[in-house]
């Protein structure tokens, strides 16, 4: 009985708050049964086992409620302070919800609780009232089963599982914070009301299963991909001379919008000049100067799923000698690499064979700038080294979880974004594209996107709908300030 009462105490940092509908009572960004098969995965690969975590909280503030990746993942439910337990033994699911809140419901809509109704909602065995979870936990504990759980902190919004991770270890060495994670805090009481338990890391299983995307998964981050493209397409076709970084912002805010996007994977890397010399660069305060370069890097979030795409463009619409050859020989070296991707290759024999198409569009491309020859020396040499990397997944993340493989293999979805620099000068040339293994090569998702110099040039000879609105303010104020 003691374990019962430490564990009900246990529950106690979880306490039910303000509910926060989310609109239809259960996600339509897959139907039940993907996630059935998911859970079942996980079922198998733990065994005899438990496996229990937690979803995210609701938010202290008028925010919108998002669950967290791996919750996500795994159920699919969009309820604050949900549970999930996974019975290897028995090979069944329990989801423990908050009780329903009338006073809550009568303001914000309804909410998914327990009962049958969620059952067959969420193809989830049994759904039940979240105050039981302390006793089936003491059940499990008592059992001496292993019991698995996530050790990273939550992602959330934007997140990465490296900030997410970067933050909770921050905060807990903080001498004037100190708290730990949410998981971090869920592990120490379990210790501390059963010492013996031995407590798995259950993130490796899931990273290792969203390594390889679903169709469904794919279809998500496909439309990820065209929200940003076409958010960014619009930017460059508006973007002019005397705008400044927020206002092509406020372009892609729009359009994410349109798309019912629920927000952005990351923060908008919108740079102009120098500013885009810094990879990730955000402040979006500086002004587009005639002979800057800018960089559009940003894309949302749209069903728990996100993209990364990348483009440069000359802020007065046309590229100048030395932008146009820095640019010019840049994307030959991206379009190699690109398109020496291949399925069911190591990752080292896909940067060997990009290697030398690289060294051999450098020995034919005609240099008139010493320096950006130099700079595309050190670019090449970076595909010598054996730490080099291909780029980064993507998928629920920008920068998707980690799982360890040998070969490139069909489903995984990633981004390609080597970058051209010429330091001392603060010149930088990056374009990213996600790329799609399948069975027989790779698709660029984001391809459509313009990215050769003709196709950029002719689309910013194009006036946007945000350019037309920005001339008109321009003019309104050129005439009251004549006043």
């Amino acid at each position: 009985m003691g374990v019962r009462i430490s564990l009900g105490a246990l529950l106690v940092f979880c306490v039910v708050g303000p509910l926060q509908a989310q609109g239809p009572l259960f996600t339509d960004a897959f139907p039940p049964e993907e996630f059935s098969d998911r859970r079942a995965e996980v079922l198998d690969k733990i065994g005899d086992a438990v496996a229990v975590m937690q979803g995210a909280t609701e938010f202290p503030g008028y925010i919108k409620f998002r669950q967290n990746a791996q919750f996500f993942y795994l159920t699919g439910v969009e309820v604050p302070r949900a549970i999930l337990l996974l019975d290897g033994r028995t090979g069944g699911s329990t989801l423990y919800l908050p009780a329903r809140n009338e006073r809550a419901e009568g303001s914000e809509g309804p909410i998914l609780v327990p009962g049958d109704d969620a059952t067959r909602l969420t193809g989830i065995d049994a759904v039940v009232d979240r105050e039981l979870v302390g006793a089936d936990l003491e059940r499990v504990i008592g059992e001496g089963r292993v019991l698995y759980t996530p050790f990273r902190a939550e992602a959330l919004h934007a997140a990465t599982p490296g900030y997410s991770n970067s933050h909770a270890t921050a905060s807990a060495e903080d001498p004037w914070d100190g708290r730990l994670s949410r998981e971090a805090a869920f592990i120490t009481r379990i210790r501390e009301v059963a010492p013996s338990v031995e407590i798995m890391d259950l993130d490796p299983i899931l990273d290792g299963m969203r390594l390889i995307k679903s169709p469904r998964e794919i279809e998500l981050i496909r439309q990820a991909s065209r929200i940003s493209g076409e958010a960014m397409i619009e930017g460059i076709r508006s973007a002019a001379v005397g705008m400044y970084e927020y206002e092509l912002e406020a372009v892609g805010d729009y359009v994410f919008k349109r798309h019912n996007s629920q927000g952005y994977g990351y923060f908008s890397l919108i740079a102009t000049g120098d500013n885009a010399s810094y990879p990730h660069y955000h402040a979006s305060q500086s002004r587009l100067e005639d002979g800057d370069m800018v960089l559009w890097d940003w894309a949302p979030d749209y069903k728990y799923y996100t993209s990364d795409v990348t483009r440069m463009f000359p802020a007065n619409g046309k590229f100048d000698a030395d932008q146009h050859e820095m640019y010019d020989i840049y994307l030959r070296l991206y379009q190699a690499l690109m398109t020496s991707t291949v399925p069911y290759e190591t990752p080292a024999a896909i940067r060997a064979v990009a290697l030398a198409k690289m060294e051999a569009i450098f020995e034919d491309f005609e240099f008139a700038n010493p320096k950006i020859r130099d700079a595309a020396v050190s670019f090449i040499d970076r595909y010598r080294r054996p730490s080099r990397s291909l780029g980064h997944m993507v998928g629920m993340e920008v920068h998707d979880v980690r799982a360890p493989y040998e070969v490139m293999q069909p489903g995984m979805v990633f981004t390609i974004e080597p970058a051209l620099r010429i330091p001392e000068d603060k010149v930088y040339i990056r374009l990213e594209d996600a790329i799609l293994i399948t069975e027989t090569g790779y698709e660029n998702l984001s391809g459509f996107v313009p990215a050769e110099i003709e196709e950029l040039e002719r689309l910013m000879s194009e006036e946007g709908w945000a350019e037309r609105l920005w001339k008109r303010r321009q003019s309104t104020t050129s005439d009251d300030s004549s006043l």
